[in-house]
């Protein structure tokens, strides 16, 4: 993200002669922090809590990234991206995503509903026939009484049987984690089981059949539950199905090449592997040595800092970015608001005043969430520490890049971001 200093390049650029937006990275413009509203001071405490979390023993580093009004006022490494070599992390360090994998799948689904290719209450079975006809565990007593537990002990579960679901699973459902599929509940335990990351030989095709082997966790629409591995990639079968692109080849040439994301991949190619943040007392082998065919929309992907600043700011402009439109202002919206009729109160504690859109959660009432975004910013997040958000009402987009979870410095870091603002 640096200035072109070299005074032939710059000739060559002004006189129009490197007209390819591919040859050179797209980058989102830097402007001071009072241009766009913001205080240098106040931005300045960013680095101060990053360090303090790391000082603590919280975190081993980040990458802290802030945009307002389309500009670049933040971008900064904290600490060691690998603590054993005593490695200072970097710009372009590479980080597990886990769940911020999730919105990606949000937007390649937002494209399928424009193309009218897919629609939100089309039933999955409509394109997987595996899941029609679901049934839903429930417990055995009382048997006038359909009773689906909202937790089990997986190595001693409760006698139970499976009635028929009222209504099928729609992608709707599995967007907004509604659907009852893949949550951890009752039926949930009764899909063959298997490891994550998948074998090689594994795919989105493949793993159709034993996903719908199982039951519900309960009927669909009637509570939110996370399905953290499974409901996403359902819809990315169904986009490989319409679209004819396997899921990862559809990102690329959709998302990722527009948006000059060429630092977000499923597999890191070999010679960009000692960029990967090497997690302390993790063995991170899986992800780091092992090549995957099975592109999990729920949590496959890696990606750095900037490409996903790249692609909030996409978001944040309301489905544009370096001239390409992905999206609609109206299809962003669509996805940014609360599309799960008030079942979702959180994840890991009850928090009012939020919303679940298509894959992403909303702040309705930021008092009543107790949170440091305004109403209608939305955003997700993945279990090793990745957060990042978009703030509509302020033209702001917010990335912290961690590989540690820890809420602390998660929260903190809103709370520096909220209250840089100034205008």
């Amino acid at each position: 993200m640096k200035q072109i200093t070299n005074p032939l390049l710059v000739l060559l650029l002004s006189a129009g002669l490197l007209l390819s937006n591919t040859t050179w990275a797209a980058e989102i413009p830097w402007a001071t922090p009072e241009e766009v509203g913001m205080s240098s001071e106040r931005l300045e405490r960013i680095n101060t809590t990053i360090q303090r979390h790391i000082d603590a023993g919280d975190i081993q580093g980040a990458v802290t990234a802030v945009a307002r009004r389309g500009k670049l006022v933040h971008f900064e490494t904290h600490g060691l991206m690998d603590e054993q070599n005593n490695r200072p992390m970097q710009a372009d360090s590479i980080f597990i995503m886990m769940s911020s994998s999730k919105p990606v799948l949000g937007v390649a689904a937002m494209m399928m509903i424009e193309e009218g290719l897919i629609r939100p209450e089309d039933p999955v079975s409509m394109y997987i026939p595996e899941f029609a006809d679901m049934q839903v565990a429930v417990l055995k007593q009382p048997v006038d009484e359909n009773i689906s537990p909202r937790q089990v002990d997986r190595d001693n579960l409760p006698e139970h049987r499976l009635v028929p679901a009222h209504r099928e699973i729609t992608i709707h459902d599995l967007l907004t984690h509604t659907s009852g599929l893949g949550t951890g509940g009752l039926g949930s335990s009764l899909q063959t089981p298997t490891s994550f990351p998948l074998p090689a030989d594994r795919t989105l095709e493949s793993e159709m059949a034993r996903y719908a082997s199982g039951a519900l966790d309960f009927q669909p629409g009637d509570r939110w539950a996370y399905s953290g591995l499974v409901g996403l990639d359902v819809v990315a079968r169904i986009i490989e199905i319409v679209s004819g692109q396997a899921f990862d080849e559809f990102i690329k040439e959709r998302i990722f090449n527009p948006l000059d994301m060429n630092n977000t991949w499923f597999n890191v190619p070999q010679e960009y592997r000692d960029r990967r943040v090497v997690i302390r007392d993790r063995d991170m082998s899986p992800f780091f040595d092992n090549t995957t065919n099975y592109f999990s929309a729920s949590a496959g992907l890696n990606s750095t800092a900037e490409d996903y600043l790249k692609f909030e700011q996409m978001l944040v402009n309301g489905g544009e970015l370096f001239g390409n439109r992905l999206l609609s202002p109206r299809s962003i919206r669509m996805m940014g608001t609360d599309q799960a009729a008030g079942l979702y109160n959180g994840i890991g504690r009850i928090q009012d005043g939020l919303g679940f859109g298509y894959t992403v959660y909303v702040t309705q009432d930021p008092i009543a969430a107790g949170a440091r975004r305004s109403a209608g910013a939305f955003g997700w997040m993945g279990a090793f520490g990745t957060r990042t958000w978009t703030d509509p009402e302020e033209e702001l987009t917010g990335v912290l890049f961690l590989q540690q979870p820890h809420g602390r410095t998660q929260q903190d870091f809103e709370n520096a971001v909220q209250q840089a603002i100034i205008d």
